[in-house]
């Protein structure tokens, strides 16, 4: 058996250090936001409202609704948009473990059997195995894997991401649900109100104390009710069905709504400004976009360098009809290659311009995603304090109206007072009891937001 000449070793010495180059690094965070959004500013803290802390977890499970809890993971389990979320992530591990490989050397074999095995009758007998490596002495093989990896990395933020919207969308459906319940559940009561109304209205017809007019106001006003209180149902329908859709379910509207709103908590740690763009998981994928279009830029002025090859192998051959001459077995054999392009008109050079190009769109788009985020965070916050001052108006006018109720009731029943001011008065309350609810949704709706927004949930869950 022959050894590989020293001349042989040397050159793989060689070719194995060329090929331990370093790869450049994509930009860290701080350089990218820089390049990014340079003349943007992050304040210290928030400008709506700040608070101490973090967010983090699973944010839905700071409701405290065990029936929002289970609705949640029913979908997170069933929802086929995210089923797509987590194939695609799938694929692109499949892509980086392709390119990653790329880095070793290529292994193959050969088997043959003489005689009336061998199929041509030439008696030939004997094994191959043979191994070829494209030396990675520029980078582009491994600046691909990176490529890869990054691909890897954005897919599963935007897995996160989808996970935590669709979340979302189940929370707010919910309380969507639970409002329209209650909003018709509040004409039932006045529906009720208004009835006795109308018997009224005709006791003091009969005796002589009212007439007709009082009577007709009262009906047709009862029938628009009536009509409110068919919409308020068909809203409960729809939101059931939007539920239902998101849980993966046959949308039956047969989903029931909790009979309250669950509690909400009085604060969310919002944390600070640059943490947004740690922790918020569609800023994460585009910055490992923004890094692999960097490594993409490696591969492509890369490509337009010479590629070395190594080659080797090792095969014994006999023979059962003729003699080989001069031959030993087994053979060793060992090679290089270096092939490079020489003339193309520009295409390489046109590739490293296309990939810059796309460079710099990855870095556009992480400037607007991160700026949509630090303007939701900050809308988010500013709603919720609206909502919470509007809470309390309400609820002081709601206390005003229904002595006002009070009043001309008591003023209509002594016969010193309209029908017609009793019953503006009741809608009046109606109106203000429906914005109540309306506000009770919202503050929820606007606490998923935040902490959507915010890119997770309660730091202590």
């Amino acid at each position: 058996m022959r050894s590989l000449p020293s001349n042989t070793w040397a050159t793989l010495a060689t070719a194995l250090l060329l090929s331990a180059c370093a790869v450049p690094p994509p930009p860290a965070r701080e350089d990218l936001v820089k390049e990014a959004m340079p003349a943007y500013v992050l304040p210290p803290a928030w400008q709506a409202a700040s608070a101490p802390g973090a967010a983090g977890g699973e944010w839905w499970r700071s409701f405290g609704d065990a029936a929002l809890l289970a609705l949640i993971e029913e979908a997170l389990a069933n929802n086929a948009d995210l089923r797509v979320a987590a194939a695609r992530v799938e694929r692109s591990r499949a892509y980086a473990s392709a390119a990653g490989a790329a880095l070793y050397p290529v292994i193959g074999g050969l088997a043959r059997g003489g005689g009336q095995m061998s199929g041509d009758q030439s008696g030939l007998s004997g094994w191959a195995i043979t191994a070829s490596w494209e030396l990675d002495v520029w980078g582009r093989v491994r600046a691909q894997r990176n490529v890869a990896t990054e691909q890897v990395a954005a897919s599963e933020a935007d897995r996160i991401g989808a996970r935590q919207s669709i979340a979302a969308a189940v929370a707010r459906a919910w309380f969507s649900a639970i409002e329209a319940r209650l909003v018709e559940e509040l004409l039932q009561r006045t529906l009720s109100t208004g009835e006795q109304l109308v018997t009224l209205a005709r006791e003091r017809q009969r005796v002589g104390n009212g007439d007709g007019s009082d009577v007709a106001a009262l009906q047709a006003d009862l029938l628009a009710m009536r009509d409110a209180q068919r919409q308020a149902r068909l809203a409960i329908d729809q939101s059931r069905r939007a539920l239902e859709a998101l849980l993966g379910r046959y949308p039956a509207a047969a989903l029931k709504a909790a009979e309250r709103f669950p509690e909400l908590a009085l604060d969310v740690p919002a944390g600070l400004p640059s943490e947004l763009l740690e922790r918020r998981p569609d800023i994460i994928a585009a910055e490992r976009r923004v890094a692999a279009a960097f490594h993409s830029v490696t591969v492509a002025k890369a490509a337009r360098l010479p590629k070395l090859s190594l080659t080797a192998g090792v095969n014994s051959i006999s023979s059962d009809l003729f003699v080989l001459q001069d031959r030993d077995n087994p053979v060793w054999s060992a090679g290089g290659a270096l092939a490079g392009v020489i003339f193309d008109f520009g295409a390489l050079a046109a590739q490293v311009d296309v990939r810059s190009a796309e460079r710099q769109e990855a870095v556009a788009r992480y400037a607007q995603t991160a700026q949509a985020a630090f303007g939701e965070v900050e809308g988010a916050l500013s709603s919720s304090i609206a909502l919470v001052e509007r809470r309390s108006i309400l609820a002081t006018q709601a206390q005003s109206q229904e002595q006002a109720l009070q009043l001309s009731q008591e003023r209509y029943r002594v016969g010193k007072g309209d029908l017609r001011a009793v019953l503006q008065q009741q809608l009046l309350l109606y109106d203000v009891r429906k914005s109540q609810l309306r506000i009770e949704a919202q503050q929820r709706i606007e606490r998923v937001n935040l902490l959507l927004a915010l890119g997770g949930g309660l730091e202590t869950m």
